[in-house]
């Protein structure tokens, strides 16, 4: 019996398809390694969220140092001094970042946690202000957004220590659990064309 494809690809595998086939132990390994990078994360969610900021402030502090040279290398454009300040700030503030990743997470979770009320606030008000398709999900988002925003606050500034390396560690799990079922459902992809027909 032909298996059902997308529209827009009548009687042929869509593009990429005999390569995923092809691989799908690589993505199922790859799931159950961020699986269990995940629940070790969740298990060590202080460390992860110390080591995820500090991370963070060396990323910023390589992107300034690129702008600053890209200004440098450039100094005929009018746009110098833009790029050279905008390098300044990044190279400073990941210095601040890695050189203190505990006091920024702290930092950090706090304006996560307001991201998150205001985010959710603005999703119910949403929801009740414009009949929307999928307002049950829309509104169940804000609401969980809202809680989530509320707890986070409200064990401020101890859950700047644990926040970020939690939602890094759940985010993890999810995308590596997300590559063993796509790792499963690729195992049973016809392989060609002729092989769909028959």
């Amino acid at each position: 019996m032909a298996e059902e494809f997308p529209r827009g690809f009548p009687g042929r595998v869509p593009v990429g398809m005999d390569a995923l086939k092809q691989n799908w132990g690589w993505f199922l390994a790859l799931g159950i390694i961020l699986i269990l990078l995940g629940t070790v994360a969740l298990g060590s969610s202080v460390l992860m969220t110390i080591a995820s900021v500090f991370f963070f402030g060396m990323l910023l502090v390589i992107a300034g140092a690129l702008e600053a040279v890209h200004a440098f290398w450039r100094r005929e454009w009018n746009g110098f001094f833009i790029d050279l300040l905008g390098g300044i700030l990044y190279l400073v503030v990941g210095l601040m970042i890695a050189a203190n990743p505990a006091a920024s997470a702290v930092t950090l979770t706090l304006l996560i946690s307001m991201f998150l009320i205001v985010g959710g606030v603005f999703r119910i008000v949403g929801c009740l202000a414009v009949r929307v398709h999928h307002r049950p999900w829309l509104m169940l988002s804000g609401i969980v957004n809202l809680i989530l925003g509320i707890m986070i606050w409200r064990q401020w500034p101890l859950s700047g220590l644990w926040v970020i390396g939690l939602f890094v560690g759940i985010d993890m799990i999810f995308n590596g659990w997300s590559l063993v079922m796509l790792a499963v459902s690729a195992k049973t992809l016809p392989s060609t064309a002729a092989e769909q027909s028959a």
